[in-house]
């Protein structure tokens, strides 16, 4: 099978590897590549690609080890696999790199919940310091005078902004951007697909029918077509069978070339997209971990619009089976009193606060939808807020109405308030708008 390997990011990783072999005069090269994008995209798979075709030697580290329940082992690995690839120049006469895999989820810090380990400082800080002098790389416990040879770093990852900020300083570390324009998505996608006969332009339409869609899908895609054959064996066999007849068996199961027309294709990425969108809009983790539950900005602090990486993800409401003065998973459509101050009271006579309305107009008007949500006491110190409703309707009245009923009903519970942008169905606004005993 012919792999398509995009020209650009041959030519980065070509140009990287070969600079470090040279003897530039008066130029710092930087030791370390890194290649950051969006996940699935191919970043390892393309990498492996430049490799074979050039022949170069790969010595391999996972961001998986890159924390040890010993202090300093991960570092020492580092330098351990650093030197054995300046040994394999060398004993085998070619070049060779360190690659080290995600190296964002093995050294990076995402946010105050991840722990920021010795092992992690000292991965950090060996990285730096191998940048620094990349023929002086020693061992713990021992010192060999004898320079090494230079071995470029390969790194990967999502986010390279959750690492240690002197690590990726330009001197140290070049950075490269992997995004896969339309060309390059089509020739790794018909790469991914030559066996089966597709031709070029329904590959332009397969890639064009899904065009928010990682590398990878297509061949999660590819794979999700023998799934109809596979299911047929299994049930032709009996799955009681299944293990003899695929395991040390001399007479393995042999399948057809499954239906890789394009219609099919489409209907079952379609499939996979709607697995995909499942996943993102049910946010039970929110409903789980109180550690995602965090609170957000005042409504002071609030941008007009949703920002991109937000990490509060999309809003679901999962009120569908209640009931609230009127039909199920309906808001409530009340007629609001008000005071003689000006205030609006609830039906429990408690007066809406004035900043609270506030935030209700200033998020309608900036077209926001309103949502509610209660807990009681004992659940608000595990942060499991219930759902009341998410209104629909930009009306003023209504929001008023359906905070008040919310208020009434639950008068000795926590109650919060939720902005949702409607569009990128993302929160916006939590706040705790009423607390037992207030």
């Amino acid at each position: 099978m012919a792999y398509y390997i995009a020209p650009s990011f041959l030519n980065k990783l070509a140009v990287h590897i070969t600079k470090n072999y040279l003897e530039l005069p008066q130029v710092r090269i930087p030791l370390i590549l890194g290649i950051h994008g969006r996940k699935g995209e191919g970043k390892s798979f393309q990498c492996e690609l430049v490799y074979e075709r050039m022949g170069v030697e790969v010595v391999h580290i996972s961001g998986g080890e890159l924390e040890s329940p010993d202090a300093g082992d991960p570092a020492r690995l580092v330098r351990l696999r650093y030197r054995e690839a300046a040994e394999l120049v060398q004993v085998r006469g070619v070049m060779a790199i360190l690659m080290i895999n995600d190296l964002d989820a093995g050294a990076g810090r995402f946010d105050r919940m991840t722990q920021y380990t010795v092992n992690t400082q000292l991965v950090n800080n060996t990285l730096m310091n191998i940048a620094d002098n990349p023929t002086n790389v020693q061992l713990p416990g021992s010192y060999d005078e004898t320079p090494l040879q230079r071995i470029p770093i390969i790194v990967t990852g999502n986010d390279f902004a959750t690492l240690y900020a002197p690590l990726i300083r330009d001197g140290r570390m070049e950075k490269f951007y992997w995004e896969p324009n339309r060309d390059d998505r089509i020739g790794i996608v018909g790469g991914i697909f030559e066996p089966d006969g597709l031709s070029h332009g329904d590959i332009e339409h397969l890639v064009d029918t899904f065009p928010g869609q990682a590398i990878d899908f297509y061949g999660a895609l590819r794979s999700r077509i023998y799934d109809e054959q596979i299911s047929h064996f299994i049930h032709i066999v009996g799955f009681e069978n299944v293990s003899r007849s695929v395991v040390n068996t001399t007479s393995p199961p042999q399948f057809q070339k499954p239906d890789f027309s394009l219609s099919h294709l489409i209907e079952v990425g379609r499939q996979l997209v709607r697995e995909q969108d499942r996943v993102r809009d049910m946010q039970l983790v929110r409903e789980y971990n109180q550690a995602l539950n965090v609170t957000l900005s005042p409504l002071e602090d609030m941008p007009s619009v949703s920002q991109p990486g937000e990490f509060y993800k999309s809003y679901q409401d999962r009120s569908n089976g209640g009931s609230v003065n009127g039909s199920p998973g309906q808001p409530p459509s009340l007629t609001p009193p008000s005071s003689s101050d000006g205030h609006a009271l609830t039906n429990s006579g408690k007066p809406l606060n004035s900043e609270t309305l506030e935030q209700v107009r200033r998020l309608l008007a900036q077209g926001y939808r309103i949502g509610l949500e209660h807990v009681d006491q004992r659940r608000f110190r595990t942060n499991s807020w219930q759902s009341y409703t998410v209104l629909q309707t930009p009306d003023e009245s209504e929001a008023i109405a359906a905070l008040e009923a919310c208020l009434a009903e639950y008068d000795n519970e926590y109650v919060r308030l939720i902005g949702i942008d409607p569009k990128t169905k993302r929160r916006i606004l939590e706040a705790i708008i009423q607390r037992p005993g207030q």
